[in-house]
């Protein structure tokens, strides 16, 4: 909360003290962004085992080359029972820490890779911005199909990963899912639900992060999970974004869930929305399928689901 607010008060003192746009456009990239090459606490260390990735690419954006750094924690053998997650953070913290967070998606049956913009970690060293931020996100998901083409790929984003994720997906056809978790409908409402939020903030704002208009586009199932108790999110977003879809999609409130312990407290409603909404099987259960079916074994439910997101949207019953 106390982060928020002070972008909120300081947008309006750059607003009125500073002389010109790049400077607040500066200044909004730096307080949403938070870029570190630090991790969250002890995380880091929960990333040890996992591999390191480097995604090389001409930006659009900036015109020069950028370099992504990511961490992949995967399985093997894979198959095409395997499904692959890009995790997308939010701001402050570099990938090392959302390690444990990957590892619990990968406990629910995901091979995750995660990336840090540029300007987090071990990325390219720029100061990041929303069109970068996105042009990041699409470059990491290229890299992922490119590499396991055979494998049902999610979108998963936590805090303002949620946003950038909903944009990719917005973008791509060629997902099977999209998850985010205390997320928001744009950085203007979020910046409304705070104290000060009555002011005039909104048409300063440059970064806008337009979720709930961008979570039209999409064409694959939405799973939007948020906590009861999440101080820097209002859950009243994390609904509004889920309501404003129009796709199948499942919104999982999570009580006593915070903006950061939402994930480990409700692991168990997790593993069931994944279950009801994109047919995912328990890892555990998967594995003894596997070792049981036949070589011409008939393909399961979740194998004959159309690859094409606006099919598989059809395909799938509504869940509200």
């Amino acid at each position: 909360m106390k982060s928020w607010s002070l972008f909120a008060s300081a947008t309006a003192l750059v607003a009125l003290l500073a002389g010109g746009c790049a400077t607040l456009d500066e200044r909004q990239r730096e307080w949403i962004f938070q870029p570190s090459d630090r991790s969250w606490g002890n995380s880091e260390a929960m990333s040890e085992g996992m591999e390191h990735v480097w995604i090389d690419f001409d930006s659009k954006v900036t015109g020069q080359p950028a370099r992504l750094h990511g961490l992949w924690l995967g399985g093997a053998p894979e198959s095409a029972d395997t499904p692959v997650l890009l995790y997308l953070h939010g701001a402050k913290y570099n990938v090392a820490g959302s390690a444990p967070r990957m590892r619990r998606m990968h406990e629910l049956g995901f091979s995750v890779l995660a990336i840090d913009y540029r300007g987090f970690g071990k990325s390219s060293k720029a100061l990041p911005s929303e069109d970068s931020a996105r042009e990041d996100a699409r470059a990491a998901w290229i890299w992922l199909a490119a590499r396991h083409p055979k494998q049902h790929r999610y979108i998963f984003g936590h805090s303002l990963g949620g946003a950038i994720g909903i944009d990719l997906a917005s973008q791509v056809n060629d997902e099977s899912g999209t998850i985010v978790e205390s997320t928001f409908t744009s950085i203007a409402d979020v910046v409304s639900s705070f104290k000060w939020g009555w002011l005039p903030f909104s048409p300063l704002i440059t970064q806008r992060f337009e979720a709930i208009s961008k979570v039209k586009s999409i064409g694959a199932p939405l799973l939007v999970v948020h906590g009861s108790a999440d101080s820097l999110i209002n859950p009243t977003l994390g609904r509004k974004l889920y309501e404003a879809a129009t796709v199948p999609k499942q919104f999982v409130l999570v009580e006593g869930g915070s903006h950061h312990s939402t994930g480990s407290i409700g692991e168990a409603q997790y593993r069931a929305a994944l279950a009801q909404l994109f047919r995912m099987k328990p890892p555990t259960v998967l594995a003894a399928h596997e070792q049981a079916a036949e070589p011409h074994a008939a393909p399961d439910a979740r194998q004959a689901m159309p690859t094409d997101k606006r099919e598989a949207a059809a395909a799938l019953p509504h869940k509200s």
